[in-house]
C-alpha cells in the first residue's frame, strides 16, 4: 500500500462488461464469495463484497492487512467469487474498478496484479496453479513426507511444472511424433536379402527341375573382367563390379544412351544391344573417350559450382549438350542428307521426332497449363471412354474417370498407365505398352498422329488455352497475336510469309463461327477447364483453331 506502514484499505470491486456495441447496457458483474491469504482485524475481504451497493460511500471499511500482527511475506492475494460465471464476446472488454474510501485518504493499492480463472476454484489454495488436494504437503517440510506423498509431489512437478527439463521433454516428444508420421506414410518396398548359405545350383537335364546333373556356381562371363580383390561373390559384389570404372560395358551403354536420346540415333546403333550381333560404333574413340570421362572425370563441367565427380549423369549430359556438335544447325544441304539420312557422321545438329509424352507436356506447357509439381500420386488424363472396359470387369479399374484439376495438367511420367489398355494417344507416338521392357524406341511418322493432335481433348484444350494466353498477352493486333502464339509453340518468330498464312486462315475461321455461333461455343467448350468468360467466343474459337494448327506443327512437335 501507499500509506506510511504499507498497508491500504480495499472498500470496493466493480466488474462489468462493455459490450462492443456502446450502445448495448454494460453488464455487472456480482461478487458472492471473498477469501485473502491475511486479513487485517476488523478488515475482511468479504466486507468488499458486501460494500457492493455503496461503492462510493465515504468512511467505508474493506480488505486492509497490517494491524498488530502484520505478515511477513509481501505478497498477499484475495480472492473474489462471482455468483455465476460470465463468458465474454468477441470485442468485448472487461473493466474493473477498484475503489478506496476509506477514513484513510492515504491507504490506496501501490502495487497490484490481477488474474482470473476460466474454471470453477473453491478457495484460494486452487489460485496458485497446484491442485487442492497438494496444497497441505506442499506447506509441510520435506522431512515430514511420506514416501507416497512425495512421490506425488514429484510426479505432479515432473508432468506439470514448467522447467527446461519438461520443456525438453515435450519438445522431444513432440520431435519422434512428427518423425514417426512422417516414416508411418513413406512408401515401404519388399527387399531381397542373401541366405547365409547360398542354394545349390545345377544344370537340369533338358530343363527338368527333377533331374540335376553338375553342380555349379556363381561367376561372371570369362570375356568380362573378373571381380574386383577383395569383393563378395554376391549381388553387392556384382553391383560394384559394375560400377568399378573398369568395368567396359557400364559406361559405354548409358553414354550411348544418353547419345541416342540427344541425337536420335546412338553412337551404337543397336542401343538395346552390345553383344556379339551388335551393330560396330560408328565413332569408337568417341565412344570410348566419353566412357572413361563418364566413370573417371577430368574434363567435365562443375554443376553448381561443384567439380564433377565419378558416374556425375547431370556432368555428362551438360558436357554434350554445350558441345559445338550438338549445338550445330540441324539444317544442311540436300546432298547431306542423301548421304547421312541419320546423321551418323555429325555433321548437322539433330533433328527428330519427339517422344508421345513429350509432346503432350510441350503442348500443356506452350498454353501454361502444365502442373510442374515434383513428385505425388499418379494422375489420369483425360482417353477414350471404354478404353478400360473390356480389359477390367471387376475391382476398381473398371471405369476409368479423368481427374480434377491438376491431375489432368501435370507431367506425361505421372500417368496411371495399364499394360493391357495403355494411353491411346501414346501408343500413337509408339510409346512401348510396358508388357517388356523396350530400352530403344522406335519412331514413326503416321496420319494418324496428326489425327490425334487435332480432336485428341489434350491437345485441343491445350490450344484454346494457347489462344487464350495470345488473346491476353499478345497485345490488340492479329499479326501480334499470331506472332505470340508462334513463339510461345515453336521459340521462335515467324516469317513473313508464315504470318500471312496463319492471318489468312485465322480470317477465314473467324467468318466461319460468325456465322455458326453454336459451333464457336462447341469449339470452346472442351476439356473441364472453363473457357475465360471475357473472351468474345466468335474469336477465342477462331484463334483456338489457330493454335490447333500451331500445336500441329512439324516443328513444335520435332526437336530441331
Amino acid at each position: 500500500g501507499r500509506s506510511g506502514n504499507g498497508n491500504f484499505v480495499m472498500t470496493g470491486l466493480e466488474v462489468r462488461l462493455e459490450h462492443k456495441d456502446k450502445n448495448k447496457k454494460p453488464i455487472v458483474l456480482k461478487l458472492d464469495k471473498a477469501e485473502a491469504s491475511y486479513e487485517q482485524e476488523g478488515y475482511p475481504a468479504i466486507q468488499v463484497v458486501k460494500n457492493a451497493a455503496n461503492l462510493k460511500k465515504k468512511g467505508s471499511k474493506g480488505w486492509a492487512v497490517y494491524g498488530s500482527n502484520p505478515p511477513k511475506q509481501r505478497s498477499l492475494m484475495a480472492m473474489f467469487m462471482a455468483k455465476s460465471p460470465i463468458s465474454v464476446p468477441e470485442g468485448a472488454e472487461l473493466v474493473i474498478t477498484i475503489y478506496h474510501q476509506s477514513a484513510f485518504s492515504d491507504h490506496n493499492l501501490g502495487r497490484f496484479r490481477i488474474q482470473y480463472a476460466e474454471k470453477k476454484v473453491s478457495s484460494l489454495d486452487g489460485v496458485s496453479g497446484i491442485p487442492e488436494n497438494l496444497v497441505p504437503l506442499v506447506r509441510k517440510n520435506v522431512e515430514g513426507l511420506a514416501p507416497k506423498e512425495l512421490n506425488q509431489l514429484k510426479k505432479y512437478f515432473r508432468t506439470e511444472v514448467e522447467n527446461p527439463v519438461s520443456v525438453a521433454e515435450v519438445k522431444a516428444d513432440q520431435s519422434k511424433k512428427a518423425l514417426d508420421d512422417f516414416i508411418s506414410k513413406v512408401p515401404s518396398t519388399m527387399i531381397m536379402k542373401e541366405k547365409s548359405a547360398p542354394r545349390d545350383a545345377f544344370i537340369l537335364n533338358r530343363g527338368e527341375y527333377d533331374q540335376p546333373t553338375e553342380k555349379v556356381g556363381r561367376a561372371l562371363p570369362a570375356v568380362l573382367p573378373p571381380l574386383p580383390e577383395g569383393q563378395p561373390n554376391d549381388r553387392l559384389g556384382l553391383a560394384r563390379w559394375l560400377v568399378s570404372g573398369d568395368h567396359p560395358l557400364t559406361a559405354r551403354v548409358w553414354v550411348n544412351r544418353i547419345w541416342e536420346r540427344l541425337f536420335g540415333v546412338g553412337i551404337v546403333k543397336t542401343s538395346e544391344n552390345f553383344g556379339s550381333q551388335a551393330e560396330w560404333p560408328v565413332h569408337p574413340e568417341l565412344l570410348d573417350w566419353l566412357a572413361v570421362e563418364f566413370a573417371k572425370p577430368t574434363a567435365l563441367p562443375k554443376i553448381n559450382g561443384k567439380p564433377a565427380q565419378a558416374w556425375d549423369m547431370k556432368g555428362m549430359i551438360k558436357f554434350i549438350m554445350l558441345s559445338k556438335t550438338y549445338r550445330q544447325n540441324s539444317s544442311a544441304p540436300d546432298g547431306y542428307f542423301r548421304k547421312d539420312p541419320e546423321n551418323r557422321l555429325l555433321a548437322r545438329g539433330p533433328r527428330f521426332r519427339l517422344h508421345g509424352e513429350l509432346v503432350r507436356d510441350q503442348a500443356l506447357a506452350s498454353s501454361g497449363l502444365l502442373i510442374k509439381n515434383v513428385g505425388g500420386p499418379s494422375t489420369r488424363p483425360y482417353m477414350p471412354k471404354g478404353v478400360w472396359s473390356e480389359t477390367n470387369r471387376y475391382g476398381n479399374l473398371t471405369n476409368y474417370k479423368a481427374d480434377e484439376g491438376e491431375g489432368l495438367y501435370r507431367r506425361s511420367m505421372y500417368t496411371f498407365w495399364k499394360r493391357t489398355a495403355a494411353p491411346p494417344s501414346m501408343l500413337l507416338f509408339d510409346a512401348p505398352n510396358r508388357e517388356i521392357c523396350y530400352p530403344k524406341r522406335s519412331r514413326t511418322n503416321t496420319p494418324l498422329q496428326a489425327l490425334a493432335l487435332l480432336n485428341e481433348v489434350t491437345y485441343v484444350e491445350a490450344a484454346r488455352s494457347l489462344a487464350e494466353r495470345m488473346m491476353k498477352e499478345g497485345g490488340a493486333g492479329i499479326r501480334e497475336r499470331l506472332t505470340t502464339g508462334y513463339r510461345l509453340a515453336t521459340s521462335r518468330s515467324p516469317d513473313k510469309q508464315t504470318l500471312s498464312v496463319l492471318q489468312k486462315g485465322f480470317e477465314e475461321r473467324k467468318i466461319h463461327f460468325q456465322e455458326n455461333q453454336e459451333a464457336a461455343k462447341q469449339m470452346i467448350s472442351h476439356g473441364k477447364k472453363k473457357p475465360d468468360e471475357n473472351l468474345e467466343p466468335v474469336e477465342l474459337a477462331a484463334y483456338t483453331v489457330t493454335a490447333n494448327v500451331l500445336l500441329n506443327l512439324d516443328r513444335v512437335i520435332t526437336k530441331d
